[in-house]
């Protein structure tokens, strides 16, 4: 009786820390998205052009983020994980808040730099608590849920930040924001706490680097998930960043209108394909070790052609219909390969490893992405017109295809990379 009251205590405990997560990675994409539904109104008032804003939503966030991901990840394996996501929240929210007040591009750039800086201290520590907290056979569905913050709050920001722009403008749809992490991060503090370590187990330095990462350097299957990953991001965070402009601009929707459609596809196809990439890689990942690297092919290989057709059809009922199976499927990749990631390396360099994934996944998939959609868009203006971004998105599809290569190739490695826990009793 009493172990089956401190299971369930257990169990309790890993839900609460798994929603607090959740809640903080939605503002973490919320923010990030906030600046794609604000694009026109942005590009209206200061005069930007595609390009220069492909750079602020693009390397301008990736940059640091990226390259300051894995020494915040080695220090969250150090110290408390815990400790360092309500750091990097509080600072993302305030220069989420501070891009309100950005007077030019440069200003803005500076700004956007900081809110990567902060994000980068959110998610790897986030997947190593998750995998702390929940044993290997549901990792995969937790993983799954946290990850379920992606769509809500890509969905979120694109719906709350055309409704504060529109009745205030662009400026106070990031102050509200930005404000509204600031006050989430000492109440995440007090709920959220690591879960004491195996004893003995040491956690890599800032020194150690040397030691962790070869480590998975050696498996072929991390560079294969990590590459393809990162195409695929290129293409997802490219076209999350502009299908609000490409509806504004070539089928004349209002700012409010983009936004519902945009933050509807991504909140019911998002979620959907996020929760779903989760319980299949749990059920049958668990029978063989390549679904893992199976179901985010499969999916890709089905998005490039559906996202095409959407984005090329007339009728705005039907790009929507098109669209919703691509936006379920374009995602579902994170519970599978994330969890895969955490299974090439020992508990202790988990963060470590989620970090050095997300390195090399950020720079191309958020640095590239959305960079290159705008700089093709400018390319194609005298050609094309207002539908340049149109065809500019067209055009980063087939790293989807390439990317569901990659997975497969990377079916091929997995089963010999993975170190195996454990089933919780």
């Amino acid at each position: 009786m009493t172990s089956d009251t401190t299971m369930r205590q257990g169990q309790g405990r890993a839900g609460l820390v798994l929603a607090m997560l959740l809640l903080a990675y939605i503002f973490n994409f919320l923010d990030r998205q906030i600046l794609g539904i604000l694009l026109e109104p942005i590009k209206n008032d200061l005069g930007f052009t595609d390009s220069e804003l492909g750079i602020l939503t693009g390397p301008a966030f990736a940059l640091v983020y990226s390259l300051i991901g894995l020494p915040l990840a080695l220090l969250a394996d150090r110290t408390s994980r815990s400790g360092v996501i309500t750091g990097a929240l509080a600072v993302w929210s305030g220069f989420t808040a501070l891009c309100g007040t950005a007077a030019g591009f440069w200003q803005l750039f500076l700004f956007r730099l900081g809110v990567g800086v902060g994000e980068a201290g959110g998610v790897a520590p986030s997947y190593a608590l998750i995998a702390d907290y929940f044993p290997p056979e549901r990792r995969a569905r937790a993983l799954a849920i946290f990850s379920l913050g992606v769509p809500i709050g890509l969905g979120s920001g694109a719906i709350l930040g055309s409704y504060i722009a529109s009745a205030f403008d662009w400026r106070t749809a990031f102050i509200v924001m930005g404000v509204a992490g600031l006050v989430l991060a000492p109440i995440f503090k007090l709920v959220v706490r690591d879960k004491p370590r195996a004893p003995g187990t040491t956690a890599p330095t800032l020194g150690a680097l040397g030691k962790v990462f070869p480590v998975i350097a050696k498996k072929r299957s991390f560079w294969l998930m990590a590459f393809g990953a990162s195409l695929s991001s290129l293409c997802g965070y490219g076209l999350a960043t502009w299908v609000a402009s490409i509806l504004i601009r070539s089928y004349g929707m209002s700012l409010i209108g983009a936004g519902q459609f945009l933050g509807s596809l991504l909140l019911l196809g998002g979620t959907i394909g996020v929760f779903m990439g989760g319980y299949l890689a749990d059920k049958l990942g668990t029978r063989d070790r390549r679904w893992y690297t199976w179901l985010p092919a499969i999916a890709w290989l089905v998005t490039a052609p559906l996202y095409a057709a959407g984005l090329m059809a007339d009728s705005l009922v039907v790009v929507w219909m098109l669209l919703l199976v691509p936006n379920a499927l374009n995602i579902l990749w994170l519970g599978p390969v994330t969890t895969a990631i955490q299974h090439l390396v020992a508990p202790a360099q988990r963060a470590t490893a989620s970090g050095s994934f997300l390195l090399i996944n950020n720079l191309i998939g958020l640095g590239v992405g959305p960079l290159l959609i705008g700089a093709i868009s400018d390319g194609l203006r005298e050609q094309y017109g207002a539908d340049s971004l149109r065809y500019a998105a067209l055009a980063v599809l087939t790293f989807y295809l390439v990317a569901a290569l990659l997975l497969w190739l990377a079916s091929r490695r997995i089963r010999d990379d993975w170190i195996d826990e454990p089933a919780a009793t």
